[in-house]
């Protein structure tokens, strides 16, 4: 029987963790759950949830929330043998680094580059600017001579969890093409990720509706000219930017 999942669409975690069942064959009742119409905090959920988060799974009866452990528990319980979480110590300690990197360095940093701006019109300050840059500098190497995220493996669930926050940074318009480590790991992620399509990309539609909705003009301005600021200075001292797209958001 599915497991029961509460989600948002646009949410990257909540895409890390559908983007687990699907390459381990889980199936989900999807519940959405309306963050902006604050349905986390309805007494039901609550009791089921008191930290009130998507992804919150509850697996007929076993309530699990928090992405990471919930992509864990799936792998462990119902594709023990798994490539995307092996056995050996060592690979699954690189697993969880990468995890964590994403959990307390990249997502948070795009969080708060971008969101503020989004809802608040608050310009990101320096400090906020110059973490997201890092972030990035800090995954592209990583990366490097790398095909997935993890050396000598196959995907991942690191490599799972880190697309589902770069399609969000690709998607608010901010340029990968200064992190071609990150950008060919991510073309070979798109293809490599069982129903990538079908998962990811169908929530980053939902994200990109939620900014076209919440921008206003003078937002939309803001956004852009947060995108396309001067950021920070490479080993070389040379400065970078963040380029935006030619595209829109």
């Amino acid at each position: 029987m599915p497991i029961d999942l509460y989600y948002t669409p646009g949410s990257p975690p909540c895409r890390f963790v559908m983007m687990v069942g699907a390459a381990t064959n889980v199936e989900f009742n999807c519940i959405e759950i309306n963050l902006r119409a604050k349905e986390q905090y309805k007494p039901e959920f609550l009791e089921m949830n008191p930290q009130h988060l998507v992804p919150t799974i509850n697996d007929h009866g076993f309530v699990l929330w928090e992405s990471r452990a919930i992509s864990r528990y799936i792998v462990n319980k119902y594709d023990h043998n798994s490539k995307l979480y092996p056995q050996d110590p060592q690979t699954r300690a690189l697993i969880d680094q990468r995890l964590d990197f994403d959990l307390g360095t990249l997502c948070p940093s795009f969080s708060q580059f971008f969101y503020p701006s989004l809802f608040s019109g608050i310009e990101p300050n320096k400090t906020q600017i110059k973490k997201l840059a890092d972030a990035l500098s800090v995954l592209n190497r990583l990366l490097h001579g790398l095909e997935f995220a993890v050396p000598g493996e196959s995907l991942t669930l690191a490599d799972l969890c880190l697309a589902t926050t770069i399609s969000n940074i690709d998607a608010a318009g901010i340029d990968l093409r200064r992190y071609p480590n990150i950008e060919s790991w991510f073309a070979l992620i798109k293809v490599s990720a069982p129903k990538y399509r079908e998962v990811n990309e169908q929530g980053l539609r939902d994200f990109k509706n939620l900014v076209k909705e919440v921008l206003k003009p003078k937002k939309a301005a803001l956004i852009k000219t947060v995108i396309s600021k001067v950021v920070f200075a490479e080993g070389s001292g040379k400065k970078a930017k963040l380029l935006k797209k030619n595209s829109k958001i």
